[in-house]
């Protein structure tokens, strides 16, 4: 039943990537996807290779069986003078304001107000309809970081300074009637290292605190070691057997000296090391009971292409 997938993670792990496989994943057989950014790093355009999005719905894409993937970039003083116009039919005098510089201003002495607006655009595509049928079949939402997703989602509580009553404490209570529904789900990106890891850990306590609803915890950057675990057990120790080693290079050409196969072997160690980390850290995501997804490491970097193969793992 879900159809808004809200993807946070903390910078680095590469949210915005997962975020824009996902929406290619979902465009399958005809299906629309719209995706989204809230955060003005313009982030979409530079991973798609298309110029900076406006405040427009944009087709950028075209996903498997003939999908289509639209993309858009939500500004905060555009959608409050959106806002204006559909509550308080201030459309020339809401252009007013922003020209003397009244939107911006509203909008930093009230940061709640600003989300409410970022999510509240969100709440509208994902329940838009035409012609008798949902504008979108699904909506991706690129959200800000783990640190920052659950005051972010939280509208409720960012708004209640502001208005106690009236159409921007109604716009919240039903942005939090969807956000808390079957419609949504909420995917973290991690990475398998210590901050990832534990950037996770706090921001699925704190978004199952606030009754909203996780759907995967994508684990990304996947390397898979091409050594066993005995051969890794004899790595921590550095008593992987010279002699073998010796050969391995001699068969590929390589001359062979101790201080070669020394290197390697503390290489080794340290590969070895880190595999045992990042284990350690698998078992503390195991650990939440979600379900886990995992995507590997594309060593050439991430282009359309690559987008698509992700697209497919996650399909997968």
């Amino acid at each position: 039943m879900a159809r808004l997938h809200v993807v946070t993670g903390k910078g680095g792990t590469g949210k915005t990537t997962v975020a824009a496989a996902m929406a290619l994943s979902l465009a399958e057989q005809g299906k629309r996807v719209l995706l989204v950014e809230v955060e003005g790093r313009q982030g979409l355009a530079q991973l798609f290779d298309v110029p900076p999005l406006p405040y427009v719905e944009r087709r950028i894409a075209q996903g498997p069986g003939g999908g289509d993937v639209f993309a858009l970039a939500v500004d905060a003083e555009a959608a409050l003078l959106e806002y204006l116009d559909m509550y308080y039919h201030l459309g020339r005098a809401g252009k007013a304001l922003d020209k003397v510089g009244a939107i911006d201003f509203v909008t930093t002495i009230a940061p709640g107000l600003r989300d409410v607006l970022l999510t509240g655009k969100v709440y509208e595509a994902t329940r838009r309809k035409s012609h008798g049928r949902l504008a979108y079949d699904a909506v991706v939402l690129d959200a800000p970081p783990t640190g920052r997703i659950a005051p972010f989602l939280n509208v409720n509580h960012e708004v209640a300074d502001l208005a106690k009553v009236g159409p921007i404490r109604n716009q919240a209570d039903a942005i939090m009637g969807m956000l808390r529904s079957d419609v949504t789900r909420i995917h973290l990106v991690t990475l398998l290292e210590e901050m990832p890891v534990q950037e996770t850990l706090d921001a699925v306590g704190q978004l199952e605190a606030l009754d909203l609803r996780i759907g995967s915890i994508v684990v990304n950057m996947v390397r898979n070691s091409p050594l066993d675990d005995d051969a890794l057990a004899l790595a921590v120790k550095e008593k992987l057997p010279a002699t073998e080693i010796g050969k391995g290079l001699r068969s590929a050409g390589i001359a062979v000296s101790k201080g070669l196969v020394a290197t390697l072997v503390a290489e080794a160690r340290d590969h070895a090391v880190r595999v045992g980390l990042e284990r350690e850290n698998r078992d503390r995501i195991d650990a939440l009971g979600k379900k886990v997804t995992t995507l590997p490491l594309l060593p050439d970097g991430i282009d359309q292409g690559a987008l698509f193969d992700l697209a497919e793992e996650l399909r997968a």
